[in-house]
């Protein structure tokens, strides 16, 4: 175990030299001071202010007691005598810090942080390592042929919130079962600046498309986690919500309870925010304490900020084009210029995945189990039928080794594997269109010819310019809405979108070979045309970041299309890839907004103050686009340009069944009397924040009401 999450302790700024020693698993004593050839430690530079410490944290596993701080002490300015007290307090009374694993805490002596809750932060660490501690040297697999009261299918962003909420009961049994393996020193998932490096790696489904028709007729690929964590072990880590009218959307097609003020609480639950440090508020990181939570497992912090001459640039040029700086995009109205959050451990500096917030600190429960490398085949089932409802027995499974055996569920099964695998696995075991089934020999436990429909997914391409020299900066993003993207061209768009409804309504039913209605579906799309045009939801994310000191890049993506397509199994053969086809491109409103958004881009980069900096546009260039380059000159690029954004959703949708769905508003799989999905498949609509935070918030209402339908809470 690296000590480097006890690098903010060893260098407290004091006079005092402070001495760690950690005993690793291995029994590997690491002795380090403070500071590293003279230089200010991390904590000094994350505006640790001072104050007295000195204590002693213990953690126990066995018999073994690790001593992690042993009698430090430094002295400290500006400290107030009783702030060390009430953070202790304050810690005592959460949950976390009742664990087992971290049974004696003894602080004495001021000690203050910009925030008030660095204290809370570096304990937090302390009590994650104890925990991880304990968790790897026994970790807690069972052997397959047991029964528990609840599985979880995909050890995922999703299905970990899930398992770890149902196991705060110890009289509940909660089985994880993950087809990948544990990341958590994993240096391609932990680097925070490490996007992208964990692509095409044994971590990483690399789900491959159909060739896409309408956008190149060539394939994709689609990035996604095949790890404890799941996709949140591999993603950007952003941390942005959603629209508050588009959550409330789910509601108006027939999902009950799903709004924006039934879902905020959760999406604070599973929060726990690392407020900006003075030198993070210099450099543009802005928060509204009321959209956050702070005492959630999930860490989301803003990572260093360096010094930067970019942000105020970018802030100017937007605001000249009528676009607002937003103090949070989290609070439900997401449009302006931001300096967004991540999910970051800032205390350890480490991604903050699924597993390190909900799975790790929680891992010793004698009632949580786990199983990695271990592939769900199909569920088992106890009775039912196409015509009655279907009562899952467990699942079958096959372990690293090759065995294949059953574990049984006696209350339910939850498939979190995702939107490119859960509609896989309930076709695998009978739950999915006839003839699907029937062509691979599947027999039919429930007629559900919408499981696997309705996939959507956004599309990602990038511009670029050249600088002046000596350009720095931290990414940042600006949500635009359709009027500033179009301007003056938005009512003749918005009329031409309102007048082809119906007929993408209708090709999308013929695709779908009848199992999505076209009158189902023209009315989701009037809801989607009225969120984009008459409520003004952001329409595209556009994130700009110094590409060198002499450039700037501009990712973007529009984050409405219209196009649905399909994911399927491909065989019986349940580690075979499914058949995937997102239909990129196929109505051309998709394919217009993405241009528009890098039109708008190209304005930018023109718009001063930003233009006093730019010197030359550089992808597409003006060679390639032209300053009066037509739609088709766009289109060209993008196809050579665009990726998929891997934020695929929709597979498994909560609506009503009659209206194409594949869940009810309690997740439960119709047909079924205990199967439920929890992920990212069963959102109806795309979200314009990145996907990551609202998963996190519906897993967490999702935990709720798997407990109300239980009689075991």
């Amino acid at each position: 175990m690296k000590p480097d999450p006890f690098r903010v302790l060893m260098a407290i700024p004091g006079t005092a030299t402070l001495r760690v020693s950690c005993v690793s698993l291995r029994g590997v004593l690491a002795d380090i001071s403070q500071g590293v050839s003279g230089q200010p430690g991390l904590a000094a530079r994350r505006c640790l202010v001072s104050g007295d410490v000195s204590g002693r944290y213990l953690t126990r596993h066995a018999d073994i007691w690790r001593w992690i701080l042993s009698d430090h002490g430094t002295t400290i300015q500006r400290g107030h005598r009783n702030s060390i007290r009430a953070i202790a307090e304050r810690m005592q009374r959460h949950e976390r810090y009742k664990n087992p694993v971290s049974k004696v805490l003894k602080l004495s002596s001021p000690f203050k942080h910009s925030g008030a809750i660095m204290a809370s932060k570096m304990l937090r660490s302390l009590t994650l390592l104890g925990a991880l501690s304990t968790a790897l040297a026994a970790p807690s697999t069972r052997l397959s042929g047991s029964q528990y009261d609840y599985i979880v299918v995909g050890g995922g962003t999703s299905g970990l919130v899930v398992a770890n909420r149902l196991s705060e009961n110890p009289n509940v049994s909660v089985l994880i079962i993950e087809a990948g393996g544990s990341v958590l020193n994993n240096s391609n998932v932990t680097d925070v600046d490490g996007y992208g490096l964990a692509f095409g790696t044994d971590i990483d489904w690399q789900y491959e498309t159909t060739n896409q028709s309408y956008a190149g007729n060539a394939p994709q690929v689609l990035r996604a986690g095949k790890a404890l964590s799941g996709t949140s072990a591999i993603n950007g880590m952003a941390y942005t919500r959603a629209e508050d009218v588009q959550v409330d959307a789910w509601q108006t097609i027939g999902n009950e309870g799903w709004t924006w003020d039934s879902l905020f609480p959760y999406y604070r639950k599973s929060e726990n925010l690392t407020v900006p440090t003075a030198s993070q508020r210099a450099r543009g990181a802005t928060y509204d304490p009321s959209a956050n939570g702070e005492e959630g497992p999930l860490s989301v912090a803003w990572p260093d900020i360096p010094a930067n001459n970019l942000t105020n640039t970018l802030n100017a040029t937007f605001q000249g084009l009528g676009v607002p700086w937003t103090e949070d995009v989290n609070g439900g109205k997401m449009r302006g210029f931001n300096v967004y959050p991540s999910t970051i451990d800032y205390t350890a500096y480490v991604r903050e995945d699924a597993a390190r917030a909900y799975y790790w600190p929680i891992a010793s429960r004698p009632n949580l189990h786990l199983m990695l490398d271990t592939f769900v085949n199909r569920l088992v089932w106890k009775n039912g039928g196409s015509q009655g409802n279907a009562t899952a027995a467990g699942v079958e499974i096959t372990s690293s080794n090759g065995t294949i055996s059953v574990i049984g569920a006696s209350q339910e099964v939850i498939i979190s594997a995702g939107s490119l695998k859960s509609p896989g696995i309930l076709e695998l075991s009978g739950i999915g269109n006839r003839d699907i089934l029937e062509r691979y020999n599947i027999s039919v436990r429930v007629d559900l010819p919408t499981v696997g429909e309705n996939l959507q997914d956004q599309t990602n391409a990038g511009l670029g310019a050249s600088t002046t020299p000596g350009l720095t900066g931290t990414k940042t993003v600006v949500y635009p809405n359709i009027y500033d993207v179009l301007g003056n061209d938005t009512l003749s768009v918005a009329q031409s979108v309102r007048r082809q409804l119906k007929q993408w309504a209708n090709e999308t039913a013929q695709v779908s070979n009848g199992t999505m209605k076209a009158e189902d579906l023209e009315a989701l799309f009037q809801l989607q045309y009225d969120l984009i045009f008459k409520d003004k939801i952001t329409i595209a994310e556009i994130l700009y970041y110094p590409g060198s000191t002499s450039s700037i890049s501009a990712q973007y993506w529009a984050l409405m299309p219209f196009a649905r397509g399909y994911v399927h199994i491909g065989s019986a053969d349940p580690t075979a890839k499914p058949i995937i086809n997102p239909n990129y491109y196929k109505f051309d409103w998709d394919l217009t907004s993405q241009i528009a958004v890098a039109k708008y881009v190209r304005k930018t980069f023109q718009a001063a103050p930003l233009a006093n900096i730019v010197t030359e546009e550089t992808n597409p260039g003006f060679e390639a686009v032209a300053a009066n380059g037509s739609e088709e000159d766009w289109k060209a690029w993008l196809l050579t340009q665009y990726r998929s954004n891997f934020h695929p959703v929709g597979t498994a949708a909560m609506m009503p069944k009659d209206k194409g769905g594949v869940v009810n508003d309690r997740l439960t799989v119709y047909g079924t009397s205990n199967v439920r999905v929890v992920d990212a498949s069963v959102l109806p609509f795309q979200v314009c924040g990145h996907l990551v935070s609202t998963l996190y918030a519906v897993a967490e209402r999702a935990s709720d009401l798997i407990k109300a339908d239980s009689g075991l809470f």
